[in-house]
């Protein structure tokens, strides 16, 4: 399956997380909010501000956050 950068995910729609890209810093500090590979993730929001459920958490961060987390999106969602 195809991967898609997160912001692509309409409201309701699950996905894996397969890869996060980008400097260094920016992907440690994703990493450090639970962001990481084969976490589960569901788009409340798109857009900006963005809004993902993970582990029972809401996330909130601009959009631009968005485009360095690569997933794939789950069949039937």
């Amino acid at each position: 399956m195809m991967l898609v950068p997160l912001h692509m995910l309409n409201s309701g729609e699950s996905a894996e997380i397969a890869q996060l890209v980008g400097v260094p810093d920016h992907v440690q500090r994703l990493k450090e909010l639970g962001i990481r590979a084969g976490e589960r993730v569901e788009m409340v929001q798109p857009g900006s501000p963005c809004i993902i459920r993970l582990a029972g958490t809401r996330l909130c961060f601009r959009e631009s956050d968005a485009l360095g987390v690569l997933v794939k999106p789950e069949s039937g969602s």
